[in-house]
């Protein structure tokens, strides 16, 4: 369905990796789909190619290959290559950003400004914007990560503030916009089966898991002076937490949303230090084999100090000091070079308190709600049913919401489903200043202690991270999902 929502889409970084993975081909689905507004023009800015037809010629080079599975329509791609203008732009030269202002100054509707590169380019970015007057009718999206701690993260807000009002800023998270956490919104706040039990009366225990395959590649540099914590858990992995322990907000409006996030990461039980050794696990991957194929040890990928003491592993015990969650255990964990690809959510239920049926009916995990965010999206619950034959034999059966197989138009994509936001101005599914700094401040005081003692625990790549982590679900009488099978 075409939005009638004009729009001019400027992209700082327009050559970069972000930019050729996820933006544009997200931009490209969205044109594909008729979802954009057909005078809705993209103003790539870069410094690298010299014009238009370099740049569309590195598009077509570069992009095409990201595009979706159902691969790239001819007619499609070339009306959408159409709407792509390109200015070349040295941000430290003032007389670029004028010239981006003559670009753009007669180009239709609400200027969004995505900036797809370093943080440290926010706020000269921004104040060139603002010093040629493009900070009005103007949105401004920031990728992570923003800011080192929460001093950088507040001095990158405080800079940016000054410049556009709460309203116009949009801190993009990609996995707010996926859609099985759209669906878990969906699936606890549209169906009266669900609400009655998502408290600690009935749950026993929350994990929370984004694993990946894949070591730190070309971002070496970048990495060792950010690791895991602060490139996962600060902002992907207590935004989920967010989403799965908030409250019934009164409306899906973008405020009303994010005010009940918010009171979940203020009610974050502080993490006392002498307790970190207990209730945080870091790791660092050693060589090892995925798939059959060896993988180098961290230390030695490139741009990596040798004696790095970053991180590429956390496993977190987490508590919420409130009502609903008190004594529930959330346990987080996030990792590079793991045993498999995957994000997801699995909400443990207690067992029953008596069984009639037999010890089977108490066994700890019987009933379960999985919810799979990739690489397969789907939401699966898990519970008890009789096997057939003689005797009361119980077994674990589930029911699946594979959201491929029951919904047949093609599910959208978190960037595009974000950035036809940002274009229409909805901001439920962005981070609101006080919500990113409720989370560096509960944060900081793991950091601290990390680099002040000792370095992570090694793991061999291809596992699933260090044994420390799976020892301290077994304080609690559980264990990882996949422990299990």
């Amino acid at each position: 369905m075409q939005t009638d929502s004009s729009f001019t889409f400027v992209l700082f970084g327009g050559t970069g990796d972000l930019s050729m993975r996820k933006i544009l081909p997200a931009l490209y689905e969205a044109h594909r789909a008729g979802m954009l507004a057909a005078s809705g023009k993209i103003v790539a800015v870069a410094r690298h190619e010299a014009d238009r037809d370099g740049y569309l010629r590195w598009v077509n080079e570069h992009v095409k290959a990201h595009v979706a599975k159902s691969g790239v329509d001819d007619n499609a791609w070339a009306s959408f290559i159409d709407r792509i203008e390109y200015v070349k732009l040295d941000l430290g030269n003032a007389e670029d950003f004028v010239q981006l202002r003559d670009a753009v100054r007669d180009l239709p509707g609400t200027r969004v400004f995505y900036l797809a590169t370093g943080p440290s380019l926010f706020v000269p970015i921004c104040r060139a914007l603002a010093s040629v007057g493009l900070n009005e009718n103007a949105r401004i999206v920031l990728e992570k990560p923003l800011g080192y701690d929460l001093r950088s993260s507040n001095a990158i807000n405080d800079a940016v503030g000054e410049i556009f009002a709460e309203g116009q800023i949009y801190r993009i998270d990609h996995y707010l916009g996926k859609e099985p956490v759209q669906n878990l919104l969906a699936l606890r706040f549209g169906n009266a089966l669900f609400e009655p039990l998502w408290r600690r009366e009935w749950v026993e225990s929350i994990q929370i898991t984004i694993a990946e395959e894949l070591g730190v590649e070309a971002r070496g540099d970048f990495y060792d002076n950010t690791g895991a914590l602060r490139d996962m858990v600060q902002n992907h992995l207590l935004q989920l937490l967010s989403i799965v322990a908030m409250e019934p907000p009164h409306s899906m409006d973008s405020d009303s949303v994010r005010d009940e996030k918010l009171r979940v990461l203020r009610a974050l039980k502080p993490i006392d230090p002498r307790d970190i050794s207990r209730v945080a696990v870091r790791g660092q991957y050693h060589a090892g084999v995925i798939r059959g194929t060896s993988v180098p040890a961290y230390a030695t990928e490139p741009g990596v100090k040798q004696d790095s003491a970053t991180e590429t592993f956390v496993a977190l015990k987490v508590e919420i000091d409130n009502w609903r969650w008190a004594g529930v255990p959330f346990f987080l964990r996030t990792g590079k070079r793991l045993a498999d690809r995957i994000a997801e959510i699995v909400v443990n239920f207690r067992p029953v308190p008596h069984s009639a049926l037999g010890a089977s009916a108490l066994r700890a995990g019987a009933n379960r709600l999985v919810i799979r965010l990739q690489p397969n999206e789907t939401i699966r619950l898990y519970c008890l049913a009789k096997k057939p034959g003689e005797g009361m034999n119980l077994s674990s059966v589930h029911l699946d919401l594979a959201f491929d197989q029951f919904f047949k138009e093609g599910q959208m994509e978190a960037y595009q489903r974000l950035l036809l936001d940002v274009i229409n101005g909805r901001l439920a599914l962005f981070v609101r200043r006080d919500e990113q700094e409720a989370a560096w401040k509960w944060v900081e005081p793991i950091l601290n202690e990390w680099a002040a003692s000792g370095k992570p625990k090694p793991y061999a790549a291809g596992t699933w991270g260090p044994a420390a982590a799976s020892a301290m679900l077994a304080q609690h009488g559980t264990c990882w999902l996949e422990e299990e099978n």
